[in-house]
């Protein structure tokens, strides 16, 4: 039976499509975007839409109220996805703009996460799942302050998952690599606010990596569209044994596979070279 389902950020990417891909297959579908102009844009596309700042645990706990009311308490599902990165290296990086890294990419989901787990106790089958990345596996030059959110998303995601074994609750994580979306847009624009690039000792470094961010498109060639997180978050959603973690693209099955199988070293010279 389809899910009543929560899903956060959904202005574009893979929130966007996963709302549209879920609703169309029956899912009772509570989307949430952090901005009133895209909330109304997806109402006028034929989506239940809401307002949610993963920011503002106001935002987090009014957006909870209207999801349980709108589906009469059906609500027994939940995908974690809102997030965005701030590049930049770790010695540039004010304390202040990795705070606000971590208030939206992890103490928001877990606020809004926790909050909702009392009430999916009552379900047979309640779904909790994560869209993390491969750089919460695998670290990158530069963008520190998103690998260090989704190293935390990971370790915080297996906690729960051993602590709710005994429920009805299920907890999956989806690892993707680069995917097309304007993640890369929305970066730029944290970039350009915290870091001071034009005295930083990695100057030369950052032309490189503002160029990355203004391109429309990914420079990898194994670079997904969002539609191929649908079938991951379809197994972890309707699966009777959902995996753990399901990793998007071949580049973050391939490098996973190394980090088994290579020294640190070796993993330390493949990710610099990647970055």
């Amino acid at each position: 039976m389809p899910h009543s389902i929560l899903i956060t950020g959904c202005s574009t990417g893979i929130g966007y499509t996963a709302a549209h891909a879920l609703q169309k297959r029956g899912y009772e579908v509570i989307a949430s975007c952090r901005q009133l102009d895209d909330v109304t844009r997806l109402q006028a596309e034929g989506l239940t839409c809401i307002q949610l700042d993963l920011a503002n645990t106001a935002s987090i706990d009014n957006g909870i109220q209207q999801a349980l009311t709108l589906t009469e308490g059906r609500l027994n599902a939940l995908f974690n996805n809102g997030a965005y990165g701030l590049a930049g290296a770790l010695e540039d990086l004010p304390t202040d703009g990795l705070r606000e890294q971590f208030e939206t990419n992890f103490f928001g989901w877990h606020h809004l996460t926790t909050a909702l787990i009392p009430h999916f106790r009552q379900f047979d089958d309640a779904r909790i799942v994560q869209n993390s990345s491969v750089l919460g596996f695998v670290a990158m030059s530069y963008r520190g302050a998103y690998n260090s959110s989704k190293f935390a998303i990971e370790g915080w995601t297996d906690t729960l998952r051993l602590e709710l074994a005994n429920t009805g609750i299920r907890v999956a994580l989806l690892e993707p690599g680069a995917i097309e979306t304007q993640f890369r847009a929305n970066c730029l624009r944290a970039f350009q606010r915290w870091i001071d690039a034009n005295n930083s000792v990695h100057a030369q470094a950052y032309q490189q990596q503002i160029a990355r961010l203004s391109s429309r498109k990914s420079k990898s060639a194994q670079a997904l569209p969002p539609e191929a997180c649908l079938p991951p978050l379809l197994d972890a959603l309707e699966s009777n044994h959902p995996k753990l973690r399901y990793r998007i693209t071949r580049p973050t099955k391939i490098i996973a596979l190394l980090k088994r199988l290579l020294s640190g070293k070796m993993i330390d010279k493949i990710v610099q070279k990647a970055s």
